[in-house]
């Protein structure tokens, strides 16, 4: 499906721990007026839902989409906001329902805990040995800004619910999922789960790689997604 011209505003949301310039980044790929929202750190989840909300006031129907823990909130609120929503592009879930075993959960709490422990400056110098040079640029920058309240936003991520399989299967907006096939944190099989349960809904996939040369990549593969949909039969078809 293609998402409607008259749809003007998309809204979307960064993922635990990132901000809107990488968000901006990740959905440069809409030719549509698109709104990064900044996280607040204290209350990450409230803020991303009023941004849409304020969004679906000031603009009518709009497109929701995030990364990670941003996709899921952008689908609670298309959940909640059927007949203001036009399209949710989902990159990267990570998780149904409850977050106790999901590896990003996991991770959210580990970091949380050590930044109370050592201190922002260690552990950006200890992820930045550990991960990708594009993503530990990435997650420095957002990690300095959100600081001192950076663990808050991932207690905050670390406990928040998903919708689970019944829920997703009410939600009545086409979704386009973009999965890295290769991302530990954000499992290919999370993004099934959420394909499986949706009313509309297809994937697509990339890898963490090719995120890293070209964040766009991200959007690019969840419209890529949404155009996949054949009426309402979701497709799980792998671009890989």
């Amino acid at each position: 499906m293609q998402i409607s011209e008259a749809s003007t505003v998309a809204v979307v949301l960064p993922g635990t721990g990132s901000d809107a310039h990488f968000a901006s980044r990740a959905f440069s790929a809409l030719d549509t007026l698109t709104i990064a929202v900044e996280p607040d750190p204290r209350r990450v989840v409230a803020g991303y839902l009023d941004a849409m909300d304020s969004a679906a006031s000031a603009h009518g129907r709009i497109i929701v989409g995030g990364v990670s823990i941003g996709a899921a909130v952008a689908l609670q609120w298309a959940a909640l906001n059927p007949h203001r929503t036009v399209a949710v592009l989902a990159a990267l879930p990570a998780w149904v329902g409850s977050a106790d075993d999901a590896p990003a959960a996991a991770s959210a709490r580990y970091t949380a805990a050590q930044l109370r422990a050592d201190g922002l400056d260690a552990v950006v110098a200890a992820m930045l040995t550990s991960s990708p040079m594009w993503l530990g640029r990435e997650l420095e920058r957002s990690w300095r800004a959100q600081w001192p309240h950076l663990p808050q936003a991932l207690d905050e991520a670390a406990t928040y619910r998903a919708l689970d399989a019944a829920v997703l299967g009410a939600v009545t907006a086409p979704v386009g999922i973009a999965s890295a096939v290769d991302d530990p944190i954000h499992p290919h099989r999370v993004a099934l789960e959420w394909a499986s349960a949706l009313g509309r809904a297809a994937i697509r996939t990339t890898t963490l790689d090719t995120i890293g040369s070209d964040p766009s990549i991200l959007g690019a593969t969840c419209l890529a997604a949404l155009s996949a949909l054949d009426g309402d039969s979701p497709s799980l078809e792998p671009s890989y």
